[in-house]
């Protein structure tokens, strides 16, 4: 029970940074949060870690290649 509320306080801060949640809805990921840490254990949430990670570099890969490449212009020597 003390998890769950932690995860709530903690999960309502966080909301404070992110754009689209508010601090109810933090407070409810960080209920799901906790108990989702809970249930996984320490190889689920590696796991866990690992997989969000690849996605943000995939995501960020993708961002990437839509940017139109810039050219390299340099000032003549002359």
């Amino acid at each position: 029970m003390i998890g769950k509320i932690i995860g709530a306080v903690v999960g309502a801060k966080a909301a404070d940074h992110v754009r689209g949640v508010g601090g109810t809805g933090g407070a409810l990921l960080g209920v799901g949060a906790a108990t989702l840490a809970r249930r996984l254990g320490p190889v689920g949430l590696i796991a866990l870690l690992a997989g969000g990670y690849a996605a943000k570099r995939y995501a960020e890969k993708r961002e990437a290649a839509k940017q139109p490449a810039r050219p390299d212009i340099r000032p003549s020597a002359t």
